[in-house]
């Protein structure tokens, strides 16, 4: 999982309330258990006509949006089931950091262990945010994790808070597995004593 530290991006405006996973990432889309291949298909039925033609007045079909590493909304941000497809399809498009008043909670879980960060603020705070995205290209929108703040274009900056563990698993870029290989030599160093005293056990890798 790539780090996440600072990111200065292009911020799309998505003022939606209740998008759901469904509405992200469609379920005839969740064969695959792939990670990448999916951003093609994020936001589908918003993005596409019955043609599979691109609706333009769609926010990621337009210029600068079609390149937004940043997607401002409105509350309760990935509700619905449990797709872990949802973040996968939102990376792959290229976002890597969501801004909302609030999120569903398996959503929210889910883009953290993928290195997506969803920050929650304020309805007022997040409307600015889309104000400033309106302006296109030239509003950059900061994101710095290590400070905690969100950097308007302006270069007004705005706090938001983060559960400590989980503001390290993205500095690091450490995700379920990652966490894991930390502990690869005292794992290591069991697994070669257990083997020793019960040899007829068989050997269990990680690598």
């Amino acid at each position: 999982m790539d780090a996440f530290t600072t990111l200065t991006g292009i911020a799309a405006p998505l003022p939606v309330a209740n998008v759901d996973t469904d509405k992200i990432i469609p379920a005839r889309f969740l064969k695959t258990i792939k990670r990448t291949g999916l951003g093609v298909h994020v936001f589908d039925t918003l993005r596409y006509d019955e043609q599979g033609a691109e609706r333009p007045e769609f926010v990621l079909n337009r210029e600068p949006y079609r390149r937004a590493e940043i997607l401002i909304a409105h509350e309760n941000f990935g509700c619905g089931s449990s797709r872990e497809h949802a973040p996968w399809a939102l990376l792959d498009f290229g976002i890597r950091c969501i801004i909302a008043p609030s999120f569903a909670d398996i959503f929210h879980s889910n883009s953290f262990k993928n290195g997506i960060l969803p920050i929650a603020l304020p309805r007022e705070m997040c409307d600015l945010l889309m104000e400033d995205a309106q302006l296109g290209e030239n509003a950059r929108v900061t994101i710095d994790l290590a400070r905690q703040v969100v950097v308007r274009p302006n270069g007004e900056e705005i706090a938001f808070e983060i559960d400590p563990f989980r503001k390290h698993l993205l500095l690091e870029g450490l995700d379920d597995i990652g966490q894991t290989l930390q502990h690869e030599p005292s794992i290591d160093r069991y697994e070669t004593g257990r083997a020793a005293e019960k040899p007829w056990m068989p050997a269990i890798s990680i690598a």
